[in-house]
């Protein structure tokens, strides 16, 4: 596992977290009791919260990207052994 590959794979993970992440506590203007403004799409969040779910998304990130890492380096997944041919 090289440093570019463990890269992309936290980059992957982080993502998939973050569409996870990005619903959590979304209320509308509707919901939330406030005025729209003129143009503002029905579905539009009023307070997104964004940097709270980034800081959210990249501690679970880290979390599975360090069972990921540590179940590669020690090579804990026999994917051969699995497949019958080890």
């Amino acid at each position: 596992m090289t440093w570019y590959n463990n890269l992309v794979a936290f980059i992957i993970i982080y993502m998939l977290m973050l569409f996870c992440v990005l619903p959590i506590g979304v209320k509308t203007a509707d919901e939330a009791g406030e005025e729209k403004l003129p143009g503002q799409a029905d579905s539009a969040p009023a307070n997104p919260r964004l940097g709270f779910k980034f800081l959210l998304c990249f501690a679970i990130s880290s979390v599975i990207f360090g069972v990921y890492y540590v179940v590669g380096y020690y090579d804990l997944l026999d994917i051969a052994g699995l497949l019958g041919r080890g």
